[in-house]
């Protein structure tokens, strides 16, 4: 369904110069497959982030956050609504003591090395994830034994819908397993991070260790990483391996034959042939084991229900106490 109009016109002109009609989003992700977003817009500060709130008041435009990318996939038709990009404005990463506060912009690879670099320990699995700070903190990110929910004490977000300013604790997030109640529509200024004092020799070779364990037993090339979560007290990957669906091919999408919960894409592909593959691997995965895979990869701009925590804009509050 496209957007009405008028309404997307009435932001726009809003907007002004920052707003960018048709703008490429599925070339934004790492799956470098799908289409445009209806408007795009990228923000630097709370000026920015100030007039994108005033623009949206009363609209019913779909819209969405976006960061680097690494954990979406989108339709071939693109997004009929507004994307809103955090800048180089929100990648700045403050130390004190063992207190890290991180922009929603900051790279985890990044925070990771510059972390490890000032002898501090906790954010080192943060090497092998290609996304941003802000997307970490809305899918809880993890891996190697950790997750984003393990060292997060604070964190600031903005509700592009009312410009409401919050300031809440890792516990008021309600963070889970690749989940948590930050909104497509809200925007994480930034989120503070408790560590220990650690060792660089060792947190470096920790970082080597994890980068080299990623690059033989994960692929590279266009995916967005796991394709589902894993059910409880098992692994997704091997239950699609177990329905025979490694190396699998539908169209311009395949089965990874080196890790069977990733998804690749071919160069100059289709989005819509990874969301079909998609269907097919949680069908024959039901059929062969009756378990039903949830998808850890945020669907945007498809038709139907979308199985991967909740539509692309629910506009839901945070249990906060109010803003701050």
């Amino acid at each position: 369904m496209s957007p009405p109009a008028a309404e997307l016109d009435a932001v726009a002109r809003a907007l002004g110069r920052r707003a960018v009609r048709d703008a490429p989003l599925g070339a934004r992700t790492t799956y470098r497959v799908g289409g445009t977003a209806a408007l795009a817009v990228t923000v630097d500060g709370k000026d920015d982030l100030a007039d994108v709130a005033a623009a949206l008041a009363g609209t019913s435009l779909p819209l969405l956050v976006v960061g680097r990318g690494s954990n979406l996939l989108v339709a071939d038709r693109g997004f009929a609504g507004v994307v809103v990009v955090p800048g180089d404005g929100f990648a700045a990463i403050d130390v004190d003591g063992t207190a890290v506060r991180a922009g929603a912009a900051v790279s985890l690879p990044v925070l990771a090395r510059r972390t490890a670099a000032a002898g501090l320990t906790g954010l080192e699995w943060a090497v092998g994830v290609p996304g941003s700070v802000g997307g970490a903190v809305r899918m809880n990110a993890g891996g190697h034994g950790s997750d984003t929910a393990r060292t997060l004490e604070r964190v600031r977000w903005v509700d592009l819908r009312t410009g409401g300013v919050h300031d809440v604790t890792a516990d008021q997030l309600t963070l889970g397993y690749r989940t948590s109640a930050v909104a497509p529509g809200h925007l994480v200024v930034d989120a503070t991070f408790r560590l220990a004092p650690g060792d660089p020799g060792r947190s470096a070779a920790e970082l080597a260790e994890i980068v080299r364990w990623r690059r033989a037993n994960q692929p590279g090339g266009s995916n967005a990483g796991s394709v589902f979560t894993n059910p409880p007290g098992d692994s997704a990957g091997r239950l699609i391996e177990a329905a025979g669906l490694k190396g699998f091919r539908l169209g311009t999408a395949t089965v990874s034959d080196k890790h069977a919960n990733f998804i690749q894409a071919d160069d100059g592909g289709s989005a819509d042939d990874v969301r079909r593959l998609m269907d097919h691997v949680r069908a024959e995965v039901e059929r062969s084991s009756g378990v039903v895979l949830s998808s850890e990869v945020r669907l945007v701009g498809f038709d139907g229900p979308v199985d991967d925590g909740g539509p692309v804009d629910d506009g839901g509050p945070v249990d906060d106490g109010g803003p701050a």
